[in-house]
């Protein structure tokens, strides 16, 4: 079966944390339409605070995407992994994987903040949106309302 997969991730510093920065950072898309790609390829969108989070897309190995995918019993397994293990905000309990049915799709968010290692430079932060459908879409599925949201966003502070 079909799997169709977007990763969006979208990158800032404390420049962004306020303001009219935030703001545009806070409207930055969460969905966009995916071209035609191989079923072993993600498309992959960045947005970067130093572009103005005007979006670059690109497409990556689907092993290389941080989601673990397993079909099994007709549905698709999705579970995001959560790297690295020092990232901020704590996930003591994650929520369960998402078993998707044929025709659907999940939207599942996750942000982090990072320091330096000496603690030299300042805080950056990522947000990272899995966009996942499981069959047959049309190009503009992500674009529409997932059936399926899981939000693990925490405190960034």
């Amino acid at each position: 079966m079909e799997i169709t997969v977007q990763w969006i991730r979208t990158s800032w510093t404390k420049q962004s944390r306020g303001g009219e920065a935030a703001t545009r950072r806070n409207a930055a898309a969460v969905g966009f339409t995916v071209p035609h790609t191989p079923p072993s390829v993600a498309h992959v969108v960045r947005m970067h605070e130093r572009d103005g989070f005007d979006p670059y897309d690109s497409q990556e190995d689907l092993r290389k995407v941080d989601v673990q995918l397993r079909e099994a019993d007709g549905r698709l397994r999705v579970l995001p992994r959560v790297q690295p293990l020092f990232a901020v905000p704590p996930r003591p309990r994650r929520p369960p994987a998402v078993r998707l049915a044929p025709g659907q799709w999940v939207r599942w968010q996750l942000n982090y903040r990072f320091s330096s290692a000496a603690g030299i430079r300042g805080w950056t932060y990522w947000l990272d949106t899995f966009n996942i459908a499981y069959g047959p879409v049309s190009g503009d599925v992500f674009l529409s309302t997932p059936t399926v949201f899981i939000d693990e966003r925490g405190p960034l502070r």
